[in-house]
């Protein structure tokens, strides 16, 4: 009981950290914050920049750009006007919008996180039906030996014969044996939610422990989906202009007069719009940001042909310009940001001697890039050329063809084209900002995103593993040496109590190390 409400109190930990609130509009136009279960059908719902669509509906109020990577696998944010559809578990990334809610369901974090700890704390592992199994025939076996010893010791001395078969049912412990795994899963899984990681079965410790291949998805699991500014290239006549590190930061400070994710990313390098005097500023929608400064110089930040830079050769990464008096000056190229301690997360795992291979829906060219950069295989087609930018039945043919030779592989992925590999797989992970179809087919929720929790399970499952056989052995052995001393007189009642008492503590003592 200690380790399961151990358990349930990180679960519940991880649970409080999760947002459930939305602004949902009145008739007379002002707001309330509600929770998010009890949005309907027809509601219409403002949406902060930065903040997720809670249900599936039809933007009725403004435009923005949303993160769909969940959907498609796709990294660059989608425009979204009034009347484009908006999908529950998207970013919105630009601008406030209104919704209007046609869809709603159980796609919160609150109901899906509370419906994996319900059912991993309510099941009953396979180990430990298991070890229910060899209890059922023990019990009979003992029930048997106390009354063989009670009628052989009724012809030796009738005097001992009670108390024998009373110290032979007292000193056997099945209960040692039922408690061996249970107790070590709990442990664990109680460990787990500390770290982040939630766990929809218990079993899948079993399973982790034995894993030798991860499937891994990229955008949204390797990366956070957002934007860095990773290269700045001077263009001929920039000199003139100032060094590469003073355009670069009068770019910075244009930037942070647009709310788009490439102009949001630079100006993050930046020291803010008023590093510079900017005036006359305007932004003109799917072009850029137009600005002039102290001098009366007409600057320009945005697309290569709204720069003056219309034959430049194009790039296969996110980029944004900048130009003065139809001048192109900089080329800024964004690459996508790791999540935070991804590389060494993936060292620990293949240091542990697991082979890691990247299913990524995005582009080819990104996929490349970032399997290259991270030391990872890229899934091959029945033919053995690369495949890239894999749509979902592709990904599940690789993990199919992987488990076909015999091995015992997981997935960590978080978006919706993940899920049928999630639930082919023979243990896997989902991110907590994930989609709710891609957490309910997973065995595990890392609702801490980040890729060391995962590696970290993996070595607790095969520590707990380890704990689990430590306790079956004891039991075993302890059961073969007491119960014979019992049968033969040498153990009275008073010692088989003590003896059954320690041995079912010492199995939950031992399994109770992985709490720490």
């Amino acid at each position: 009981m200690a380790a399961r409400h151990r358990a349930a109190e990180s679960l519940e930990a991880s649970i409080g950290q999760l947002p459930t609130a939305v602004l949902r509009m009145r008739a007379d136009g002002s707001t309330e914050t509600v929770s998010a279960q009890r949005v309907a059908p027809g509601d219409v719902l403002r949406v902060p920049a930065g903040q997720a669509f809670a249900a599936d509906g039809v933007l009725t109020r403004g435009s923005t750009q949303a993160d769909e990577a969940l959907l498609s696998g796709e990294s660059r944010p989608v425009p979204k006007q009034a009347g484009d559809a908006v999908v529950a578990g998207s970013l919105n990334l630009q601008a406030p919008v209104e919704m209007r809610v046609e869809r709603v369901g159980a796609d919160t974090r609150h109901e899906a996180i509370v419906a994996l700890m319900r059912q991993a704390l309510s099941q009953r592992p396979s180990l430990a039906r298991s070890a229910d199994r060899w209890a059922g025939p023990f019990l009979a076996v003992v029930m048997l030996l106390a009354a063989g010893s009670a009628l052989a010791w009724w012809f030796i001395d009738p005097s001992r014969a009670v108390w024998v078969a009373v110290s032979v049912l007292v000193v056997t412990c099945p209960c040692a044996l039922s408690l061996a795994a249970p107790s070590a899963l709990l442990a664990a899984a109680g460990t787990l939610a500390r770290r982040g990681v939630l766990l929809r079965r218990l079993d899948a410790l079993e399973t982790l422990a034995q894993v030798r291949h991860l499937f891994l998805d990229k955008t949204g699991t390797l990366t956070e989906g957002s934007l860095r500014c990773s290269e700045a290239q001077p263009q001929p006549g920039a000199p003139a202009w100032g060094s590469a590190s003073e355009l670069r930061a009068r770019a910075a400070s244009l930037a942070g007069w647009s709310s788009h994710p490439l102009s949001a990313a630079l100006a993050a390098e930046g020291r803010g719009p008023e590093a510079f005097a900017w005036q006359a500023v305007q932004e003109r929608p799917g072009q850029g940001l137009q600005a002039q400064d102290d001098e009366g110089r007409e600057w320009r930040l945005g697309s290569a042909a709204f720069v003056g830079a219309a034959d430049a050769a194009p790039s296969p990464d996110p980029e944004v310009w900048l130009g003065c008096q139809g001048q192109p000056l900089l080329r800024l190229r964004f690459a996508e940001r790791l999540r935070a301690g991804v590389e060494p997360a993936l060292r620990q795992l293949q240091a542990d001697g697991v082979t890691l291979t990247l299913l990524s829906g995005d582009s080819p060219e990104r996929a490349a890039a970032m399997a290259a950069r991270l030391g990872l295989q890229v899934a091959a087609s029945a033919a053995g050329t690369q495949q890239r930018g894999l749509q979902p039945e592709d990904k599940l043919a690789a993990l199919r063809q992987a488990q076909q030779q015999d091995q015992r592989v997981a997935m960590l992925g978080d978006g919706l084209n993940d899920a049928p590999v999630l639930a082919q797989a023979d243990v896997s992970f989902a991110m907590g900002e994930g989609a709710l179809v891609a957490r309910s087919h997973a065995d595990a929720v890392v609702v801490s995103n980040r890729l060391a929790d995962v590696a970290d399970a993996r070595r607790l499952a095969q520590h707990t593993m380890r704990v689990v056989r430590q306790n079956m052995l004891w039991a075993g052995l302890y059961n073969a040496a007491c119960v014979p001393l019992a049968v033969v007189g040498l153990m009275p009642p008073w010692a088989s109590g003590l003896g059954m008492a320690l041995s079912s503590l010492l199995v939950i003592g031992n399994s109770l190390r992985l709490a720490r």
